[in-house]
């Protein structure tokens, strides 16, 4: 199984209004070799924001390219995560399935 784990690019507000279960919160803006240090370069990253509208995953999945990480995009973000139906966490749960996985 490949090790896996999630990183909300967003601003520190937003992850913890509401955010998927299990993400950690790097904004795509402090990404740098100092802000990441603490990470494993040999598991897979995947990056999410808001959804189509915001470009914060497409720019942190970049900026972890750029600084060696493995890294996917989560293609429609948090928006879409709901509208499949899947749990998220934070100030502004919202119900739903929920995913678990060896990550």
């Amino acid at each position: 199984m490949e090790l896996r784990l999630i990183i909300d690019t967003r601003s520190e507000e937003a992850f913890k209004k509401e955010h998927i279960p299990g993400a950690v919160n790097i904004p795509h803006r402090t990404m740098s070799v100092s802000t990441t240090t603490h990470l494993n370069n040999s598991i897979l990253y995947i990056t999410y924001c808001d959804g189509i509208g915001c470009n914060a995953s497409t720019k942190g999945a970049l900026k972890m390219l750029e600084l060696g990480f493995q890294v996917k995009e989560l293609l429609g973000g948090l928006d879409w995560w709901k509208r499949d139906g899947y749990k998220t966490e934070g100030e502004k749960t919202s119900p739903g399935q929920e995913i678990v996985c060896g990550c």
